[in-house]
């Protein structure tokens, strides 16, 4: 289920691609956001506990990006943000912007589902306020 708080960075995700950011643009910021996630997260839950979060929120998403997921099929288990750059890049901005915005909401949903949602928001919070330099969309209604 999507909640308005992980739909903000899918909104403004959308807003960067309209402004007419380069895919490199838009991947460098969603490798920097799991960088700010990993900062935020793996002192709590560990490196193999945020990886494994990375690889089911990957899983999540598979079936509208499957060319997102498709390193799913090996045997990595470690969060590989250099491959996830990559694919990214290789889309056009629109398309990496939707596949990475869908594999970050897809992480925020599942730790909500896990920890709940008031805990996820205070431990992703400053992952999503630096996102992009500058804090997430307010307006929801798009």
């Amino acid at each position: 289920m999507e909640s308005p708080k992980s739909r903000r960075l899918t909104v403004t995700l959308e807003r960067v691609v309209a402004g007419g950011a380069h895919v490199t643009q838009v991947a460098d910021a969603i490798v920097v956001t799991w960088r700010d996630i990993d900062i935020a997260i793996s002192p709590i839950l560990g490196q193999q506990g945020l990886a494994a979060l990375y690889r089911r929120s990957l899983y999540l998403c598979r079936a509208a990006h499957p060319w997102l997921a498709a390193n799913l099929e090996g045997g990595d288990t470690r969060m590989d943000l250099t491959e996830l750059k990559a694919v990214l890049t290789s889309q056009d901005s629109a398309t990496a912007a939707a596949g990475g915005g869908a594999h970050l909401q897809a992480l925020y949903e599942l730790l909500g589902s896990l920890i709940g949602p008031s805990l996820t928001e205070q431990m992703l919070r400053s992952a999503w306020e630096n996102s992009f330099g500058g804090p997430p969309a307010q307006d929801l209604s798009t």
